[in-house]
Parts: structure tokens; sequence; C-alpha cells
């Protein structure tokens, strides 16, 4: 149990280390569009991106996929980008149906991306273990756990926008994910293949 506890924290320390925002942006522009009134829609859009993060990491441990590792690091920044850039699809619709199975199918593919990108790491840290099962359960624990933790925050976030400063919806999409653009750029830059 104590091992399991360890990966949890693995997987939390992983989502929210500001160091690697990686996750802190993707999640933030996966979450902008949505308020609370749509919270299982985005917390189903955060557990098939844990899903296939802890797949394409189990796929990797077992040595079933390898990947070249610049490709991943460009492809994560491209991954926030199409996500921050879909969110402008959501401006002038309240709910939650544009495209709803391109969303999840591409969450899905976005989470495979960003789970083979801490595949090396994560297979450095098991190359003594055994059971590997027990290390990916608690690292996918960790991960979902931060990711609602990020998700709450961005709902709050738009709650006080929305709600209390009464700020238009689609002004919020907008700067939100303009904001989230202009951040993701220069990782868009420092990554490209050479």
């Amino acid at each position: 149990m104590q091992e399991f506890f360890f990966y949890v924290k693995m997987g939390l320390h992983h989502v929210l280390d500001l160091g690697a925002y990686d996750h802190i942006l993707f999640l933030s522009a996966l979450a902008v569009p949505f308020t609370f009134k749509n919270w299982k829609h985005v917390l189903v859009l955060a557990t098939i991106f844990t899903v296939a993060h802890c797949t394409s990491l189990a796929l990797s441990v077992y040595e079933v996929v390898t990947v070249d590792v610049g490709l991943i690091e460009f492809l994560i920044p491209v991954t926030i980008l199409v996500t921050a850039l879909f969110n402008f699809t959501y401006m002038f619709k309240e709910g939650v149906n544009i495209g709803e199975l391109l969303h999840y199918v591409a969450t899905g593919f976005f989470g495979l991306v960003h789970g083979f990108g801490f595949s090396n790491y994560f297979k450095m840290l098991m190359a003594e273990e055994e059971d590997k099962v027990t290390p990916l359960l608690g690292f996918a624990t960790g991960i979902e756990l931060s990711q609602v933790t990020i998700i709450l925050i961005v709902l709050g976030i738009a709650f006080v926008v929305l709600d209390l400063l009464k700020v238009k919806r689609s002004i919020f999409i907008a700067a939100a994910s303009i904001l989230i653009i202009a951040i993701t750029i220069p990782l868009l830059i420092a990554t490209f293949p050479k």
C-alpha cells in the first residue's frame, strides 16, 4: 500500500508541477469552455485523458510501443494549441454538443501523446519494480486527482468571471484561450523538430 501511495503522490506531482506546466495548460484549455453546470462533461474528458495517458504509459513500460521522444515533445504543445483553438467553437453555443464525439476522441489521442511524453522518466523509476500494475494504478489515481483539482480551479475562475463579474461567456472563452495559445507558442518553437 505504501508503494501505491508513493505513485499516487508522483501522479499528483507530475500534473501539478509548475516547472512542467504543459499538463496544467492542457487541462485549463480543456476546461475553459465549461462551467459547473457542465462538470460531468469535463470530468468525462479528464477521465478519458487519464485513461489514455496511462494506456500509453503502460504500452511504453511493457515495451509494446516505442516512440520518438523529440516528436512527442513537439506534439504535446500541439495538443494544447489544438485544444485552445477548439474552444472557439464553444464561444457562441451554450451547450456542449459541438463535436462532442470529436472532442472525446481528440482528448483520448492527446492523452496518449502526453503519456508517451512521460514514459521514459516513468520507466527509469520502475526499472527495479517487478510489479508494474500497482505503480501504474497509483500513478493514474494521482493524475486523476490532480486533474480534478485543476479543473475545479478553472471552473471556479469561470464562476467568478462569468457569474460574479458578469463577463460574457464568449469573451471569457476567447481571452482564456488566447492566453493559453500565447503561453504555448514558445513551447512549440522550442520543441519544433530540427
